[in-house]
């Protein structure tokens, strides 16, 4: 004979319990659900947010915040005054809270008063971008340079975006001998904004001279400087008309270099940034020109020009004082008629030409050439190329150079 089972029957207080706690449930199912779309919304909409959950210390902190931006009015910093006020009483650790009430009595003239808060806001937390801008200016309102990149270095370690705040105002501030010097200091501390700061102020520094005069010192802090960012402050200067700086610069980091004759005759740097002074292949259309090792101390030029085309090859700027010179090259594997030979011209900035030698055939002498150019006073600053000429061949261009030398010809004379 089966069993049934029989269900206790609950009386009808034992059903009013249950139908409490049902509805405090879905109470609490709802008020949890307001509050995780009000927490999700708070980036974004921070009013619709606080609509929401008004009791949240971080929501309230995020509308004061908004409501002291730079277009808030009287009337918006008071009441940010009361949420800032209020998310403190609800969590003394909201940051933000701390800083806005710092804010707004700083913009009230109340700076002692800021100072109290903002100073309140760093203790909590060194990571409010707004409590470390205000410490900066307040620190160059004192003219303390080491005080104000402490806030600046503290600043770019914590904040994704202070650096498109900051690196602007550093980059001109570095032109300044004092901040200048504090800033190598810094930097020479290695933080992780160092090498972002440093490539940024090559390529967008106002003062192309004053980025040179940071990298100097930042060398002589032992700080690296990135090779790119060398070569391209080089540039810049050079294309400022600031040749004879870009030179200087370009001599503390090419060891052994002078200015009356060119550089690397056997290609042997192989350089991934040249600057001008260096050997630069060509970036003309259809020209390829590779600089590739030929051994354990010296590389060569290979290149090619297809049928028709001719056009710059490579070039190295010379910034050789006015006297006669003389020019040798090497060519390989070059085989043309006279009128498309490839040819070394020296030309003045200007794009005066002063001296030309065009590379004969491989099997005509070796493929050496032998050159005078003169430099006259009128030209301080020259290119030494190296030019294809359009060839009928179906081929085009093609060879080599393995060594090119341009040096005074007073020394061939003394020795």
């Amino acid at each position: 004979m089966s069993r049934r089972a029989v269900s206790p029957r609950r009386s009808a207080g034992e059903w009013g319990v249950r139908g409490v706690l049902a509805i405090v449930a879905s109470l609490l199912g709802g008020l949890a659900l307001t509050h995780a779309i009000a927490f999700t919304i708070r980036g974004t909409q921070p009013d619709q947010a606080y609509t929401l959950a008004s009791n949240n210390a971080q929501i309230a902190a995020l509308v004061a915040e908004k409501l002291s931006g730079s277009q808030g009015t009287i009337t918006d910093r008071m009441r940010a005054d009361r949420l800032a006020l209020g998310a403190l009483r609800n969590d003394a650790s909201v940051v933000s809270a701390a800083a806005t009430l710092g804010l707004n009595a700083q913009i009230r003239g109340d700076t002692h008063q800021a100072q109290q808060w903002l100073g309140y806001a760093e203790r909590l937390s060194r990571r409010d971008i707004r409590t470390q801008l205000w410490m900066i200016e307040a620190a160059v309102g004192r003219n303390d340079i080491p005080g104000a990149l402490r806030h600046y270095d503290i600043a770019l370690r914590t904040s994704r975006t202070a650096a498109d705040l900051l690196f602007p105002v550093l980059r001109s501030a570095s032109a300044n001998l004092a901040i200048r010097s504090a800033l190598t200091r810094t930097l020479a501390a290695k933080p992780n904004w160092s090498e972002p700061f440093i490539s940024q102020a090559a390529s967008l520094g106002e003062d192309p001279k004053a980025v040179t005069a940071l990298f100097e010192e930042l060398a002589r802090a032992g700080v690296d400087v990135p090779v790119r960012a060398r070569a391209l402050v080089i540039t810049r200067l050079i294309e400022a008309g600031q040749v004879d700086p870009a030179w200087d610069y370009y001599a503390t980091i090419r060891p052994n270099v002078t200015k009356t004759r060119s550089r690397d005759s056997r290609f042997a740097a192989q350089l991934a940034d040249p600057t001008p002074f260096d050997w630069q292949p060509s970036g003309e259309d259809g020209i390829t020109v590779v600089i590739q090792p030929n051994g354990r101390r010296s590389g060569l030029v290979d290149f090619s020009a297809p049928s028709g085309i001719g056009g710059l090859l490579m070039q190295q700027m010379q910034v050789l004082p006015a006297g006669r010179y003389v020019f040798e090259a090497h060519g390989i594997g070059i085989d043309q008629p006279v009128e498309s030979r490839p040819y070394w011209t020296l030309t003045c900035l200007g794009g005066q030409e002063i001296g030309r030698a065009s590379l004969p055939n491989s099997s005509n002498g070796g493929g050496s050439v032998r050159a005078i150019f003169e430099v006259p006073t009128n030209c301080r600053t020259q290119y030494l190329s190296l030019n294809a000429q359009p060839s009928d061949a179906v081929g085009g261009t093609t060879g080599q150079v393995d060594q090119i030398s341009l040096r005074p010809e007073s020394n061939e004379r003394a020795s």
